[in-house]
Parts: structure tokens; C-alpha cells; sequence
């Protein structure tokens, strides 16, 4: 499922001398999975076939043997989503849902030794999550241990070299009946994290110290910023660059950042994001807007100036400004993004559309127009 890097390695960053900085005593293969706590998981895999194109991969539930909670697995390209709600209101599950609502809990990590990715970085000051085990069925075996991270989410560390299954033990596959056709979303570029006033340092220094990440890029409030509002961030790298983790904090302005806004209806730290890269974004968007999937408005006047600061595009201007895709360029290429509105109630977790065209950077370029999209949406919400 995982064997063919070639996609992703594409797209890594080229510059050596960020990874010399990177202590790659935690080998890290890729995402292995997402998982969120949803309110209602066979709703939730319905909206995320229908609107984003996800496919069944696996189930487990009542039906095989599970008590606790439902979990339905999806996958598009090497992106599987994990959706799970629980049985029990008094379970620390239901506890997540009640006080964060639809979010990210696990951000699965595919290693080479899970026992060994939990050893090197509990002794260098992880929390635990999940302890080393061992699950199996007749595919064979999966090796599994967990960390925690920032707010309550964590990350777990799989081990799949021994297994043939289609998911995880435990799970059957899953036939619906109902796959209405992918949109071309292809892996996940990057996730990011959102974390409270004062702790951007701590958490980067955590990848850093922790799991042997470096520092590919920080932006400050004077990189994104408004009139009204500001974050900083800091963009942590494994390794072999395969996991990307920005790490935003909000910053002092002189009205609630987008970042504010989330802690507060989140209530604290967590991913704010998750970016999927795709080969054709201009498919990509068109099939998603047509399933229902919104998006923030781009303003008209911000295609103005795109040829000066981009130049040469292969796209044509008019057909990204119809779909208010936003481009950007870098000193190795230019990429192409977009980003959805929340795809649940509370203004917490949305999604990233983005095709690079050899860019490796984060689209610096498209913050004005980015915020000032997300600060329209939040003066509608009245949380400006």
C-alpha cells in the first residue's frame, strides 16, 4: 500500500542543508493515516466520499467484535482517513467530541520499528500514549506504539512490514456500494498545528528535540499579518522531508486572529489543517466545488498582480481566477492552492488543495489575500 515512494519523493525539498540539521535517529516512511473523532462516522465517510472523493477501504464496529466505538476507513491515492465515533457517552471519546467536536486526534506515522520510534523518543522527554504492542491476524502482524503532542493530539507510530491486510487487524473490508470517483487528491503535503500564545518555541523545539525534526522556515508577524490580525509559524521537517509540520502561534494584532479563533472553539491546541497535494488542481477544485465542498473567497483583485510576482504559469489566469485558485513562486518553482472553508460547525478544522509546480515554499506570497479571505469569513461569524 505503501511501497511505491516515488510520488512523494518528488516533491521533497532538494536543499541538503536543512536535513544536516535533522537527527534522523527516528526514520519516518510517510503518513500512515489520520484518524478524527467525529460525532456521527458513517455521516461523516459519507460527506467525505461525496464531497472529496475518498473510496471504502475498511470498517470496524459491532459487527466485528468491536464495543467501544465505529471506525470506517477511506483512502484517495496514499491518504487514508480514519473516522471514529464512540459508543459510550461517558468514554474519554465521547469527552473529546463534547469539548473539541469533529477534529484530528491521530496523526499516524508509518516507521521501519515502531518499538524502537517509541523508545528514541519517550527517553528524550515524549508522553506516552500508547506503549509497544504487537496486533495480528492471518495478514500477520502490526506494530504499534503512540506518543502525545500538542493539545490531545497524538501520534502513533505504525509498523506494517509484516502485514499484508488491508488496514489493521481488527478491521474487515469495507463495501458500500457508494464510491462516486476520486478528485485526484494524491498524499498529504503538509499538516498544520495550531497552538496557544507563547508555545510555538516549545512545540518546534519538541519536534526538534523529540523526534529529530529541523526548522525549514519561520514566518513572522511581520510575513503574516493584516490591519487587524497576525500569527507566527514555524515549518518542522523530518529528515528525508516527508512530514512537514508547521506550527502556528497567534500574535498580538489588533483583532482575534484566525488562530485565536480556533483555540477558542477547539478549546486549545490542534490541527488546524491538513494540506493534499494533487496533480491538477484545476480537476481537483472543479469536482470538489460541483460535490458541495466551499471555499474561501479569493479576491478578484488579487489575479491583478499575479503575473508580475509569479510570471510565466503553464495554467491559464482567467480559469485560476474562476476557481479563485492563488499562486505563488519560490527561487525552484511555483504552486497552486486553495483552501476550504471548515467543513464542520465550529470554525476549527479545514482542508489545503495545493499542486507544486517544483515550489517547495508555502505560498508566502498568497497570506495577504489568504488572511484577508479569513478575516471576511470571521467578521460573518462575528468572531473578528
Amino acid at each position: 500500500m505503501h511501497n511505491d515512494l516515488t510520488e512523494v519523493k518528488n516533491f521533497t525539498y532538494s536543499g541538503a542543508k536543512i536535513f544536516d540539521k535533522a537527527q534522523d535517529f527516528l526514520p519516518i516512511n510517510g503518513t500512515d493515516y489520520v484518524e478524527l473523532y467525529v460525532g456521527n462516522a458513517k455521516q461523516a465517510a459519507h460527506y467525505y466520499k461525496t464531497a472529496f472523493g475518498f473510496e471504502d477501504l475498511a470498517y470496524a464496529g459491532l459487527e466485528t467484535g468491536l464495543k467501544d466505538r465505529t471506525s470506517y476507513v477511506l483512502q484517495q491515492g496514499k491518504i487514508r482517513l480514519v473516522l471514529s465515533t464512540p459508543f459510550d457517552p461517558e468514554s474519554d471519546m465521547a469527552r473529546h467530541l463534547r469539548e473539541h467536536g469533529d477534529g484530528v486526534k491521530v496523526i499516524a506515522l508509518w516507521v521501519d520499528d515502531a518499538y524502537d520510534a517509541y523508545q528514541q523518543t519517550t527517553m528524550r522527554g515524549a508522553k506516552s500514549y500508547m506503549e509497544p504492542c504487537t496486533l495480528s491476524d492471518e495478514n500477520g502482524e502490526v506494530k504499534m506504539s503512540g506518543i502525545h503532542t500538542y493539545g490531545e493530539t497524538v501520534h502513533v507510530f505504525v509498523e506494517r512490514k509484516n502485514y499484508k491486510g488491508l488496514f489493521l487487524p481488527g478491521y474487515e473490508k469495507l463495501e458500500t456500494g457508494y464510491n462516486p470517483g476520486e478528485t485526484g487528491l494524491r498524499y498529504i503535503d503538509h499538516m498544520v498545528g495550531n497552538v496557544e500564545m507563547g508555545s510555538m518555541d516549545l512545540w518546534s523545539e519538541f519536534y526538534a528535540n523529540v523526534m529529530g525534526f529541523a526548522n525549514l522556515v519561520t514566518f513572522d508577524d511581520k510575513d503574516i499579518s493584516t490591519e487587524y490580525t497576525a500569527l507566527m509559524s514555524k515549518v518542522m521537517t523530518n529528515g528525508n522531508g516527508y512530514i512537514k509540520f508547521p506550527i502556528n502561534e497567534p500574535a498580538i494584532g489588533k483583532k482575534k486572529s484566525q488562530v485565536e479563533e480556533y483555540l477558542d472553539f477547539y478549546k486549545g491546541a490542534g490541527c488546524q489543517h491538513i494540506a493534499v497535494a494533487t496533480n491538477d488542481i484545476v480537476f481537483t477544485i472543479s469536482e470538489m466545488r460541483k460535490r458541495g465542498v466551499e471555499f474561501l473567497y479569493v479576491p478578484g483583485s488579487y489575479y491583478d498582480t499575479v503575473k508580475e510576482r509569479v510570471g510565466i504559469i503553464e495554467e491559464d489566469l482567467n480559469e485560476l481566477k474562476n476557481w479563485g485558485i492563488m499562486v505563488d513562486r519560490d527561487e525552484e518553482g511555483y504552486l497552486l492552492q486553495i483552501f476550504t472553508k471548515p467543513v464542520e460547525d465550529r470554525p476549527t478544522l479545514f482542508f489545503e488543495i495545493i499542486q507544486r509546480k517544483g515550489a517547495k515554499s508555502f505560498g508566502k506570497g498568497n497570506f495577504q489575500a489568504l488572511f484577508e479571505s479569513i478575516e471576511a469569513e470571521q467578521a460573518r461569524r462575528g468572531t473578528l
